[in-house]
């Protein structure tokens, strides 16, 4: 009899602790938390995106190798463009999905569920969040074309893959919805962007936009939509200078410090040498940069790139700058030059001003460059003939694709994506493999493996699941 009635009274107790309020924190884990606030989950998701889209770590992303800024020193199957050796699509995916995209959706739920907000309050930070957001899915697709949208982010297990263009197309509409609401501070003290700063965050949603209206310049079928899209950018105000840049700012002790950093001073290793790809480029402009970009350890204005794609000896090539050896060094995910470079493109279409405008816009990205740098002498290198854009060889698209891809030096996406889209400049090949530059990410394995049907219809749509299938906006 004892021992039922302890057992009743062990019952209650346990119903009360989980039924009374009072007692709910008792059984809890303070170094554990079950919930966390959408702050917390914001600025999660901003680091977690520019720390994948600034690594160099190969197991993350290849990015400056895609570029051909740098390659390997010992280990040179990634600047050979073997990507499924260490699952680099996986690890580039799972982060983009799970601690970018689902932080920030859940972000704007815990944000909308705030009942301390003001309607202004919940609008600001969930715009903010969905241009961050709009900002991922856009890179998403320029990296594997065809992926999950509609169905991703739910608890369906096997999303089906949405068309990239009607992606396209729908982030343009968010777009279009979130701009007027960036205003106010959006997430107070959490926004290591732009402080809250409405403004700005409009500029860099605009020129966001304007990016991805010349992404797709050359689709026929989107022609109008690019117009238009560009236009109403333009219109609205994109980023003007480089204090608008959307700059995210490192700190000096782990784990807040430039990945780029702990590749190439914290692991203690000498992996990456500038390549000869960029040097060779920079050596026959003579161009200043080249002081800033890479160390002077060969000697005094004297720069050597090892041969892309074969093992290169760390001390006789050209390192990578000091600069990019210092923790703190910031990261952008858009700046004043590579808007320049958009505007001259769209005056060279005439979609916004004629074909003569685009030599301002040229000198402009090229100016924001030097300066963002702190190169000298950029009045020089724009008089340089084979720099001047009246004389400079090629079409437009070799001139500005050439000093967009040099200035996205440390961007790498962004320079293996001008490549893409311009066409210039023109890249080596791989010497140990001679295989050529990959023109898409395949899809991870896991997605063969697990959602087999899906992935397959996927592959089949874009014309096969290989490396040298082309984004759909690259028709040229």
């Amino acid at each position: 009899m004892k021992r039922i009635v302890i057992s009743i009274i062990s019952i209650m107790v346990l119903s009360s602790c989980m039924t009374d309020e009072k007692y709910e924190d008792y059984n809890r884990d303070p170094k554990n938390p079950t919930q966390v606030s959408a702050n917390f989950l914001y600025n999660s998701a901003v680091k977690s995106l520019t720390d994948q889209m600034t690594s160099t770590n190969v197991n993350d992303n290849v990015f400056r190798l895609l570029g051909q800024y740098w390659t390997e020193t010992t280990y040179t199957e990634e600047s050979n463009y073997d990507l499924t050796g260490r699952n680099i699509p996986q690890r580039h995916w799972s982060e983009m999905y799970r601690d970018v995209l689902l932080d920030l959706t859940n972000a704007q739920q815990l944000v909308m569920e705030d009942e301390s907000k003001s309607e202004g309050e919940k609008s600001a930070a969930f715009a903010q969040s969905e241009v961050l957001m709009i900002y991922t899915w856009q890179q998403m697709v320029d990296t594997f074309g065809n992926i999950p949208y509609t169905e991703a982010l739910t608890d369906n297990k096997l999303p089906v893959y949405d068309d990239a263009a009607t992606i396209y197309t729908d982030l343009i509409n968010r777009l279009d919805a979130a701009i007027p609401n960036l205003t106010g501070s959006g997430f107070p003290g959490a926004d290591v962007i732009y402080n809250g700063n409405g403004a700005s965050w409009k500029a860099f949603a605009n020129s966001l936009k304007l990016k991805m209206g010349l992404r797709i310049a050359d689709v026929p079928s989107m022609q109008a939509l690019s117009t238009s899209t560009v236009q109403s950018a333009v219109a609205a105000g994109v980023i003007t200078s480089n204090a608008g840049n959307a700059s995210f700012p490192y700190e000096g002790a782990s784990p807040n410090t430039n990945p780029v950093w702990s590749s190439l001073v914290e692991s203690g290793r000498a992996d990456f040498v500038a390549a000869n790809t960029i040097v060779d480029i920079m050596n026959t402009l003579e161009d200043p940069r080249r002081a800033t970009y890479f160390r002077q350890n060969l000697g005094a204005g004297v720069y050597q790139g090892g041969i892309y794609g074969t093992t290169s000896n760390y001390f006789t090539n050209s390192q990578a700058a000091d600069v990019m050896h210092d923790p703190t060094n910031p990261a952008c995910l858009i700046d004043y030059a590579e808007v320049s470079f958009f505007l001259a493109e769209a005056a060279e279409r005439s979609i916004v001003g004629t074909p003569a405008d685009a030599e301002g816009h040229y000198n402009n990205a090229i100016t924001a460059s030097f300066d963002y740098w702190g190169a000298a002498n950029v009045g020089d290198y724009l008089n340089n003939p084979a720099v001047a854009y009246t004389t400079a060889s090629g079409d437009w698209r070799e001139k500005i694709g050439t000093q967009f891809w040099l200035a996205m030096y440390n961007r790498g996406f962004e320079g293996w994506t001008a490549w893409r889209i311009y066409d210039a400049p023109q890249m080596n090949i791989p010497g140990d493999t001679e295989n050529p530059v990959p023109f898409r990410y395949t899809y991870p394995v896991n997605e063969q493996n697990l959602n087999p049907t899906n992935w397959e219809a996927a592959a089949g749509a874009i014309g096969g699941d290989a490396q040298s299938t082309k984004i759909f906006w690259d028709v040229n």
